[in-house]
């Protein structure tokens, strides 16, 4: 489960990273960097549904705009 995600995990300049940054998304493993989670775990929350991605070709890619609603939620 994702609960290593939370916001209470992830600290201000990564939350502000979060929030700032243009891109309209990142790949797993930099997502995984911004939550604090190791890379395995973000694919495998991914898999399970509870990391929402979008694969394009053969890259999975997470939403900016979904990673951020996700974060509202468990907050």
């Amino acid at each position: 489960m994702l609960d290593e995600g939370n916001t209470d995990a992830i600290g201000s300049e990564q939350l502000r990273a979060l929030y700032e940054d243009g891109r309209l998304t990142w790949t797993v493993t930099e997502a995984a960097k911004l939550l604090g989670i190791s890379p395995t775990s973000a694919y495998e929350a991914a898999r399970r549904g509870e990391l929402p991605v979008r694969v394009i070709g053969r890259r999975m890619l997470v939403p900016r705009v979904a990673l951020l609603r996700l974060l509202d939620e468990r907050s």
